[in-house]
């Protein structure tokens, strides 16, 4: 059905991603992410159409996931313990992600955007390249962190160029901040790796800082300085434009210490940041 012949009210993919997962205008918290519509190509609404039931979810927070069985191909059993399992929230149009998993066939990704053209994009590479330990989540990341995610059940975690809202006044709606930590660290296992990389120079320094901060986190650099790109997180295109243009990107990887802090330890309360109003002039 083309776009133009859809009727009104009816979802653009009615077999593919859930445009409002958990009814989030009934959540009042202010969001570090702004839903967008853009144009979906050919290609990347097939991969909607044919593969979300079998490689995406939708962010419902109605239950805990089984992640080994979540990356379960059907026919195939996995011999052994459950694989490593790495969340990234934001993937934009999915290239890194792929070349990630396909570098990387043991480690199991969960891919969490709400870009639709990013989500039937990276549907369309993880087929084309045989990639199938790519699972694709649609909706909040603090909502799957909160209500869907078992203790100590994520091995790393990646924040790859967030969005850095600039604007002094929108520095409440950074993802990295203290409450989102607090939140992410039970989620990981001890020694589990968070890496975050910006090339927007004051959320580089604002992310070192309340990591550093953090109790449940600590520097995997002796000098508590950013890190050197690693060889495991490819040059995007993105990327690539930005150094261009003389931007300067940080990479920061911080390991979950060993032992979480009191306040940290139940793990399934909102974060304190959720509590707050949304703007009501949309900031």
């Amino acid at each position: 059905m083309s776009e133009n012949s859809r009727p009104k009210g009816t979802p653009r993919f009615p077999e593919g991603p859930t445009p409002d997962p958990t009814g989030s205008q009934f959540e009042r918290r202010i969001r570090s992410f702004t839903p967008r519509r853009s144009r979906v190509t050919t290609a990347q609404g097939d991969a909607l159409r044919r593969l979300w039931q079998v490689w995406g979810l939708d962010i419902d927070g109605k239950e805990v996931l089984d992640l080994p069985a979540l990356f379960q191909q059907p026919g195939t059993p996995r011999p052994g313990a459950p694989r490593p399992v790495v969340l990234e929230i934001g993937f934009g149009m999915g290239e890194a992600t792929a070349q990630m998993a396909a570098a990387d066939p043991d480690t199991d990704i969960l891919a969490v955007d709400v870009h639709t053209p990013g989500q039937g994009n990276l549907l369309n590479l993880a087929e084309r390249n045989g990639l199938t330990n790519v699972r694709v989540a649609n909706g909040d990341a603090v909502v799957l962190l909160r209500d869907m995610l078992a203790p100590e059940s994520l091995d790393g975690v990646r924040v790859y160029f967030p969005d850095p809202w600039p604007k002094a006044r929108h520095n409440k709606r950074r993802l990295i901040q203290p409450e989102f930590l607090s939140l992410l660290a039970p989620r990981l296992k001890p020694g589990g790796l968070l890496h975050c990389a910006t090339d927007w120079e004051p959320y580089a320094e604002h992310m070192m800082e309340v990591l550093s901060a953090h109790p449940d986190f600590e520097n995997t650099r002796p000098d508590g300085e950013f890190a050197p790109r690693p060889d495991f997180r490819p040059l995007t295109r993105f990327e690539g434009q930005g150094l261009r243009k003389g931007h300067v990107v940080h990479d920061l990887l911080f390991r979950r210490a060993v032992t979480l802090t009191e306040h940290a330890e139940a793990g399934t309360g909102t974060p304190a940041a959720s509590q707050d109003p949304l703007d009501p002039a949309g900031d």
